[in-house]
């Protein structure tokens, strides 16, 4: 068995040559990781369709992914909603190691990550250091942390612009 990489309680992954040092949060608690995603439907092919991330997402490239091997099951939220939720198999980079998972299609668009990491992913890959932020490479600091901030600012604005209209 290889060595296992300590991360902490949040990641950068990289998703292709693309798409890179997109923010993640690392939970152990969460048993399956996640992917913020948007246009998510079956095609006539009977492939799943999705794009990564949403238009407000930094990240986002409008491309379609097409995936012929996924999986799909019902949920029912705590409200009683049931609603379809689809998983599709990934290769991330998480601090440069290559990893492959499968990651549960959601809107994501009101969490400060776009992406979760849960203990399926983390297991025989990476040990976490919960008392360690993200472990940086020099480079990444001072992006990521411009970004994370960023991201928590817009969603506090949306919710507060959502709130005031509420109250009217």
């Amino acid at each position: 068995m290889s060595k296992l990489e300590t991360i902490g309680r949040d990641a950068l992954v990289d998703l292709s040559e693309s798409i890179k040092k997109v923010p993640a949060k690392v939970d152990t608690g969460a048993d399956s990781s996640a992917i913020w995603a948007s246009d998510i439907h079956i095609d006539e092919q009977g492939r799943l369709v999705f794009k990564l991330f949403g238009k407000g997402s930094e990240f986002y490239t409008g491309e379609d992914v097409v995936c012929a091997e996924y999986d799909a099951s019902k949920v029912k939220s705590a409200s009683g909603h049931i609603a379809m939720r689809f998983k599709a198999p990934f290769r991330l980079r998480i601090n440069g190691r290559e990893v492959k998972t499968v990651l549960g299609l959601s809107d994501r668009s009101t969490h400060v990550y776009p992406i979760l990491i849960g203990r399926r992913t983390l297991k025989d890959n990476f040990v976490v250091d919960v008392s360690r932020e993200r472990i940086y490479t020099p480079e990444t600091k001072d992006a990521a942390m411009k970004l994370t901030r960023a991201m928590k600012e817009d969603f506090y604005k949306q919710h507060s612009k959502n709130n005031e209209e509420a109250a009217k």
